[in-house]
């Protein structure tokens, strides 16, 4: 499934199959009782092993938890539950919710993982520190995350700066001075390219999307 994006935050709960997802939280292979997290506007592609793979979307408010991936003992009891009441099923779901499984760690994982703790690294360098060709980078980042390393950085850029326009307290000139944008302007365009609205529409006292965000 090519890359794409989801408005709301919610938990893809595996029942049967497998696949691989690449996002902007890294790549993880899952199977049976593994649980992916999603904030919304969350953007990914996935590469499905084989057919006869079943998921299970449950919408949760944004995640809060530190794991973004996790398994369950009894992901069919979430469905069941789901039927009946899907506030339940949620509140079941992080009842149940323990750590696994780990991001890959290839090349591209590394590098996905470098970018999202430091936008302002350089990709001549790292691709040098680790003996690849920048066209090799490039190229071999985009095949498995569906976008070049200079998009990728610049998307976890703009959610970093959403998250922290959230939490209030910065304004937004120090928010695009904290996370790294050359100025308020250049912030203004990433958050709107990631989201379809301007910055100060995500302010928490005006924020008319804040219902599936907080």
């Amino acid at each position: 499934m090519p890359r794409h994006q989801h408005a709301d935050a919610y938990a893809a709960v595996v029942l049967g199959g497998g696949y691989i997802e690449s996002g902007i939280r890294g790549r993880f292979r899952v199977g049976p009782g593994d649980v992916l997290m999603h904030a919304a506007l969350d953007t990914h592609l996935n590469a499905f092993c084989g057919r006869g793979t079943e998921i299970f979307n449950l919408f949760v408010e944004r995640p809060r938890s530190a794991w973004w991936s996790g398994r369950v003992p009894d992901p069919d009891a979430l469905v069941r539950l789901a039927e009946v009441d899907s506030t339940a099923a949620s509140i079941e779901l992080r009842a149940q919710l323990v750590a696994g499984p780990d991001g890959l760690a290839d090349w591209p994982d590394l590098l996905a993982a470098r970018l999202r703790e430091n936008s302002a690294q350089r990709l001549d360098d790292w691709a040098e520190n680790m003996g690849l060709a920048r066209e090799t980078l490039s190229r071999g980042f985009k095949k498995i995350y569906g976008v070049t390393p200079a998009a990728y950085r610049a998307e976890a850029r703009a959610r970093q700066a959403l998250d922290l326009i959230e939490q209030g307290g910065l304004g937004l000139a120090g928010v695009a001075a904290t996370v790294g944008f050359a100025d308020q302007s250049h912030m203004t365009r990433a958050i709107k390219a990631l989201t379809g609205a301007a910055p100060s529409a995500w302010i928490r006292t005006s924020n008319p999307f804040k219902t599936g965000l907080q």
